[in-house]
């Protein structure tokens, strides 16, 4: 645990001690200050900020005290989370800290947390990021740690999933292929034949390859798919410089950033109207779509592009769709045609 600074831990005996003490170890050091022994506790760190200079009582009780201790114990979780998740959860708690951060955390009711999520209705993708980072808070307080008593979020149900990001349209695929250029066109030919997220796009390069295919650990979920190199892709690569780092790099020689990554991609759709709807995520789609066709199994396209199988199924509904209402097309012709030929 990363405890923060003036702070140290003490083993005495075999028990563990926890004090503050600003400028430790210098001549200008101040008086140590013994603090609780839980760094889980919400009494721990209020304690650290009373040290700190802050004067009058802390109430241990509230949402914002809650939602401190639980990020605290984050690192001690029996399932870790990845750093996006952690980041995700951040910015969910934001919106619970904004609504009820100095409200005692025991009095918020489902109806409460059914009233906030309705006030997102218009986001229903940040509703639901809301209510689950909201949900894993207290389902975390419940039980041992007896920090709740109940669970606010209990019947408060999730918006429905939307559409998701849609695949590029062929008309779409077709102008960048004739149009992208240097390093916006590396961009896209990664994207669209990998199907990994932008956010791993930018940190691929040579010294991933593994016989054929790329394997590197996906910076969200930390799932580390087999990616192969199709014969496309492979095209692409044969023309570009070999060296150690990123395939994607600034005019600075430095790497892109998804951001950054962003940023050019988004002056390509300002100058071209084609590019209006389309998002880097939907060449995800893309690539599901395109091994499906191919005849591959939802577990061989999940084990490719490091998507779960429920996530495979969904992108590729619509091309399953297609493809059942072309063949039922095709049957009815073939079987109009051979009654046509029949002899009498």
């Amino acid at each position: 645990m990363n405890l923060p600074r003036a702070v140290h831990r003490v083993v005495s005996r075999g028990r563990e001690y926890f004090y503050y003490q600003a400028g430790r170890g210098t001549d200008h050091a101040s008086p140590r200050i013994p603090l609780p022994n839980d760094p889980h506790s919400p009494e721990f760190w209020n304690a650290i900020r009373q040290a700190q200079g802050i004067v009058g009582p802390i109430p241990t009780d509230t949402i914002n005290a809650l939602a401190d201790a639980h990020e605290i114990a984050w690192p001690t979780l029996p399932r870790k989370l990845s750093d996006a998740t952690k980041e995700q959860y951040r910015r969910s708690l934001r919106v619970v800290r904004t609504a009820w951060g100095d409200l005692r955390a025991d009095a918020l009711r489902p109806s409460h947390v059914q009233a906030l999520i309705d006030g997102l209705a218009n986001t229903p993708g940040k509703a639901n990021n809301v209510l689950d980072a909201l949900r894993a808070m207290c389902r975390w307080a419940m039980g041992p740690r007896e920090l709740l008593s109940r669970d606010p979020t209990l019947g408060v149900a999730h918006f429905a999933d939307g559409e998701g990001h849609k695949p590029w349209t062929p008309e779409q695929l077709k102008f960048a292929d004739e149009n992208f250029t240097g390093m916006l066109r590396r961009a896209y030919v990664l994207a669209r034949y990998t199907g990994q997220r932008i956010s791993d796009v930018v940190r691929l390069g040579f010294t991933d390859i593994d016989e054929g295919g790329f394997a590197l650990r996906q910076k969200k979920t930390g799932v580390r798919p087999w990616c192969p190199i199709f014969p496309e892709l492979e095209s692409e690569m044969a023309t570009w410089e070999k060296r150690p780092g990123p395939f994607l790099v600034q005019d600075n020689g430095k790497p892109f950033s998804t951001n950054q990554l962003w940023k050019v991609f988004n002056k390509a759709r300002e100058d071209h109207a084609e590019l209006k709807d389309a998002v880097w995520h939907g060449l995800r789609a893309n690539a599901v779509i395109r091994l499906r066709q191919s005849g591959y199994s939802t577990a061989q396209i999940s084990d490719m592009i490091g998507m779960s199988p429920p996530m495979v199924e969904r992108y590729s509904r619509h091309a399953d769709r297609k493809a059942g209402g072309q063949a039922v097309l095709l049957a009815l012709k073939q079987g109009q045609t051979a009654n046509g030929i029949v002899k009498r």
